[in-house]
């Protein structure tokens, strides 16, 4: 092989980093997009009723396979009010710090690989709106509250950790709950994002520690979701699937992108 066809091979495999003011600027203007539309027609849009039903639905389902848990995990902790703290602290911090140190990590030190993760990043998260619009499901938390609205869920006995034992803030009051979309439960995207870290980080880890640590984030990020009573597990398999689709739609786009 010739020095130049060696230099056009090096070139091929080396992809130039993307400009980052353009990659920040598309990523803040997805993510407004995606609250705007998540929030604006979330609860306000939504009857608590219905919400509830699907509630019934999921629980029922999970009972029906014998793997209706939630409540008796969450008893399990539930005295542990610094254990519970953390985990609150967990679900309202880890899921956006963590999420965000890999990307810029990715963008800085693997500019080969940083385009397909962030692509599928944003696929996932765009497709997880489909399940917020076609699927609203009251949350754990919400179901004693939910109980008014009729059905058989209102003495499930859940607490509400962020409101009643403390958290970073909490969607059932001021404003949070004016425009939070409380029924965004199914998919779960705290699970899709920490799987999505794992996914995207696993091969660029060469320390023992940091490659557990990064194992185990998912089904930290899981426990965190469940013992607060933020998701049903199944709202994680959810995730999954969204992740799934993400990572399809990257693969597809691209695959178009680079034909040719």
């Amino acid at each position: 092989m010739t020095l130049a066809a060696r230099r056009t091979g090096a070139k091929a495999k080396t992809r130039p980093r993307p400009r980052w003011y353009l990659e920040l600027a598309v990523i803040g203007v997805f993510y407004g997009v995606y609250s705007g539309v998540r929030n604006q027609f979330g609860s306000a849009a939504v009857e608590p009723a219905e919400a509830q039903a699907n509630a019934e639905l999921v629980i029922g389902w999970e009972r029906s396979i014998g793997l209706y848990f939630e409540r008796g995990l969450q008893d399990l902790f539930i005295d542990w009010v610094p254990f519970i703290q953390f985990w609150n602290l967990f679900y309202g911090l880890f899921h956006f710090a963590v999420t965000a140190f890999a990307l810029i990590w990715l963008y800085w030190r693997f500019p080969r690989h940083y385009p397909f993760w962030r692509t599928t990043g944003l696929f996932t998260t765009g497709s997880a709106l489909a399940g917020f619009a076609l699927f609203p499901l009251m949350p754990p938390r919400l179901l004693s509250a939910g109980g008014d609205y009729g059905g058989d869920l209102a003495d499930t006995g859940y607490v509400d950790t962020v409101h009643d034992l403390g958290g970073l803030w909490s969607f059932t009051s001021g404003a949070a709950e004016q425009i939070s979309n409380q029924y965004a439960a199914m998919p779960s995207l705290h699970f899709a994002w920490a799987m999505w870290c794992f996914l995207a980080l696993r091969q660029h880890l060469a320390r023992p520690v940091a490659k557990w640590a990064l194992a185990a984030y998912p089904w930290l990020t899981l426990f965190a979701i469940v013992v607060t009573a933020n998701h049903y597990w199944i709202d994680a398999a959810g995730g999954l699937g969204a992740l799934g689709l993400g990572g399809a739609g990257a693969w597809g786009y691209h695959r178009w992108r680079n034909r040719g």
